[in-house]
């Protein structure tokens, strides 16, 4: 199994920045593509970014220009830079852990960290 523990989230004033992380144990990090998944009260579950296992990497529209991830596979770690935090990104923020291996997927996720951007 693998485990995914996220950290860096807290509050912030609108324009101000934030660098979640995501580290892992439990099995070959580098196997996996990697993605950080959002969810504000009231709303479903959406996909902020993704970054697959050779550096491809994929941005919801709301945030493309101002958030970045990133993947640091000999420390086992997943990053998301977020710059320009407005209100609307207020959310628990996921990490996300994702194979297939002979056509079984393998998901897995974090429990979230709380981001709250208000003055």
């Amino acid at each position: 199994q693998v485990q995914l523990v996220e950290s860096g989230g807290g509050l912030v004033q609108p324009g101000g920045s934030l660098r979640l992380s995501c580290a892992a144990s439990g099995s070959i990090f580098s196997f996996y593509d990697l993605a950080w998944y959002r969810q504000a009260p009231g709303k479903q579950r959406e996909l902020v970014a993704r970054i697959t296992t050779i550096g491809n990497t994929k941005y919801a529209d709301s945030v493309k220009g101002r958030f970045t991830i990133s993947r640091d596979d000999a420390k086992e770690t997943v990053y998301l830079q977020m710059n320009s935090l407005n209100p609307e990104d207020t959310a628990v923020y996921l990490c996300n852990a994702q194979r297939t291996v002979w056509g079984i997927n393998n998901d897995y996720w974090g429990l979230g960290t709380q981001v709250t951007v208000s003055s």
